[in-house]
């Protein structure tokens, strides 16, 4: 077997010393956020919408397998799981019993975690958690490259959409943008004309777009997820719509001002609160969620008030703040120093600049 990556050694490296401060046996990782973590860009996913695919990995102080049945075995093998990680599989008429056998000679009599712990499994330990969310050198290449790949099938199919187009439509010329480009469409939304301004999170309907319409991409590939928002306008906006683009940005900004390595979700959510009071809306934060931490999740936390989630180098983020018919989202990611480097790039797409940072602007065709 070819030796394994340098990426997959540091990942097992983490999880081991985290076996042996807790004196664990073993890790077993099930979600398919931490299959696509632990794989370094693998997929344990068959269904779409599955939170644990049809494969997991075990990861013991010797040794790490990938578990699964003879059903999946050698596709996982070829197309999934990189060199240094065995596959170790079971006719999938008997798939739970001799796993768990396996796991159970594997584990040296000591507890095992997980991230779906059942029986007596317990959760994993906090510093492993966190270790995730701070991305490796061959994780943000992988991030950067989904995050241009994402964008450009927005723009795509924001400069192909129509006013006749139903928000069926544009959902899945979107789902068709991305599954063109290798990412499962994990999410797409749309607000047609009517709806938009009533509904933050208007799943696609039957109703034709009218004169301006939103799209939203949640796009999963290698287990990364590139979240990103954009509006197209068949008709000039009025000025009130401009402003609350301008405004929606300026409580994205504070979110971005605030994010640096060492701060709390709850922090960051406590600057957007302030800016849009500062914006004319005090209030408007208790409408929709305002994004938080992501990656291997279209959110890994969901900043809320409380939340003393810590912000870790070189962690991916989505901040989505949102007004009646108005919203705006990009992934980014953390800077050691504290900078910001946007993933979700297209240089086609419109901009403006915002504290001198630019951002996506209004499609008006």
């Amino acid at each position: 077997m070819t030796a394994p990556s340098a990426e997959l050694e540091a990942k097992l490296a983490r999880v081991r010393e985290s076996l042996e401060r807790h004196d664990l046996g073993a890790v077993r990782l099930r979600g398919v956020d931490w299959f696509a973590w632990a794989t370094c860009g693998g997929s344990n996913v068959v269904l779409l919408t599955t939170d644990v695919g049809v494969a997991e990995v075990l990861i013991t102080r010797e040794g790490a397998w990938v578990l699964t049945d003879a059903i999946e075995s050698a596709r996982l093998e070829e197309e999934e799981v990189p060199p240094g990680l065995p596959v170790w599989s079971s006719p999938w008429v008997e798939r739970t019993q001799l796993r768990e056998d396996f796991v159970e000679e594997q584990r040296g009599g000591r507890r095992v975690a997980s991230d779906r712990p059942s029986g007596q499994e317990v959760a994993l330990p906090a510093e492993l958690v966190e270790a995730r969310h701070s991305l490796l050198p061959e994780e943000l290449e992988r991030y950067r490259a989904l995050g241009r790949d994402a964008a450009e099938a927005m723009t795509e199919v924001m400069l192909a959409a129509k006013p006749e187009w139903t928000g069926w439509q544009l959902a899945g010329a979107g789902a068709e943008a991305l599954w063109a480009r290798g990412i499962h469409p994990a999410l797409t939304l749309v607000g047609e004309e009517r709806r938009l301004p009533l509904h933050r999170h208007a799943t696609a309907s039957r109703e034709p777009l009218g004169a301006r319409a939103m799209l939203v991409f949640c796009a999963r590939r290698h287990g990364l997820f590139a979240n990103l928002t954009r509006f197209v306008y068949f008709r000039q906006p009025s000025q009130e719509e401009r402003q609350f683009v301008a405004d929606v940005a300026r409580v994205e900004a504070a979110a971005f001002r605030a994010s640096r390595p060492g701060t709390t979700l709850g922090e960051v959510y406590a600057a957007m609160v302030q800016a849009y009071a500062a914006c004319g809306h005090p209030g408007a934060e208790v409408y929709h969620h305002q994004g938080g931490s992501c990656g291997y999740l279209s959110r890994d936390d969901v900043a809320v008030p409380s939340s003393q989630v810590v912000l870790q180098p070189r962690n991916a983020m989505a901040w989505n703040p949102s007004l009646p018919g108005a919203k705006i989202e990009d992934t980014v990611v953390l800077g050691d120093g504290g900078g910001l480097e946007n993933l979700t790039v297209d240089p086609r797409w419109p901009t403006f600049t915002v504290e001198g940072r630019v951002r996506p602007d209004l499609l008006v065709r």
